[in-house]
């Protein structure tokens, strides 16, 4: 048996212990996500929480099939698509660029992550999970299907379009001038 289906034994029995060892073992991963998709920590942080609020909720109807972390990642997605219809725009937040500026970080760091975080929001939602989920979270093909809901060919369908689209921004802004026009037409 995994150690998980025994927690989450233990949780439906009412043991408060089970219940804080599940929360240490999942929050900073889903912290981690929420706050991929949010900029305001804040934000990340009430979703993340409300993300167990909402597992434990429905754990009398829960039944383990596998990863309770999958489950999670689904409420958390949920959540996230959610929040984000309600934005009507996506603040910078001051206080994370201020922390990747600071002192002792290394500048070409600092711009190539800001790139590739321009590049990757200006994918569809979609294929933003695809690529979250794959390369930021590790996961296999198989489970990113099973938290998406959706076929492992859906996934690396997502996952192709994305990287290719990720080539063609990263590789036309490194190109550019600022004035809009590419090596090429000059």
């Amino acid at each position: 048996m995994d150690a998980d289906f025994l927690l989450i034994k233990r949780m439906k029995q009412g043991d408060e212990d089970a219940f804080d060892v599940f929360i240490r073992r999942y929050y900073e991963d889903i912290l981690r996500y929420c706050a991929y998709r949010c900029a305001d920590t804040g934000c990340a942080e009430d979703l993340t929480q409300e993300t167990f609020v909402r597992f434990f909720e429905k754990l009398s109807d829960y039944r383990h099939m596998g990863k309770a972390e999958n489950y999670l990642y689904t409420i958390a997605g949920n959540l996230c698509r959610n929040a984000y219809k309600k934005q009507t725009g996506i603040p910078v937040e001051d206080e994370s660029l201020a922390r990747q500026t600071a002192p002792g970080n290394d500048t070409d760091a600092v711009i190539d992550r800001v790139m590739m975080e321009w590049a990757i929001a200006q994918l569809p939602q979609e294929q933003q999970e695809v690529i979250d989920l794959y390369y930021f979270r590790e996961m296999k093909l198989r489970e990113i299907a099973a938290v998406l809901h959706i076929g492992p060919p859906l996934v690396k369908y997502r996952l192709r379009r994305a990287k290719g689209r990720l080539q063609e921004l990263l590789g036309k802004e490194e190109m550019s001038d600022g004035s809009g026009q590419t090596d090429e037409n000059l």
